[in-house]
């Protein structure tokens, strides 16, 4: 099985990724832990790219492909904004307080923890960010 879905760099496409994830769930047969799981990783994510990917104003698009082979779900995102490597970033110090806590990482923090393995590499002026997940 193959979807993909292509979505402009503005908030309001978040309910057309939500369906998207939806659809997905259907067609993979996902137990509802691991659609939550899959829609957490891409909302987090997607939200992201449209709100530092590209230059305030500037449009752009990012562009989502799942694969399913065998009980394997690959999730392959993709965007032509700055680059960013997500999976350089450092872990957040998650027994801090709240308030002691600098601002942002716990999202990509969270997609770590609920995907089997997250790759990312800079590809011809592209973020190319793969997800892996067991079902």
């Amino acid at each position: 099985m193959r979807r993909s879905v292509t979505l402009r760099n503005e908030l309001d496409q978040m309910s057309r990724l939500s369906a998207f994830v939806d659809r997905l769930s259907e067609l993979a047969c996902l137990d509802e832990q691991t659609r939550s799981q899959i829609d957490l990783a891409l909302d987090e994510l997607v939200a992201n790219v449209v709100s530092y990917a590209y230059p305030e104003s500037q449009p752009g698009k990012v562009h989502i492909e799942a694969r399913l082979r065998g009980r394997v779900l690959t999730l392959v995102l993709t965007d032509r904004g700055r680059p960013f490597d997500p999976t350089a970033v450092e872990e957040p110090d998650i027994t801090l307080d709240v308030e002691d806590r600098p601002i942002g990482g716990l999202g990509i923090f969270l997609v770590r923890q609920v995907m089997d393995d997250v790759q990312y590499r800079r590809r011809d002026d592209t973020n190319v960010l793969t997800l892996r997940k067991q079902l």
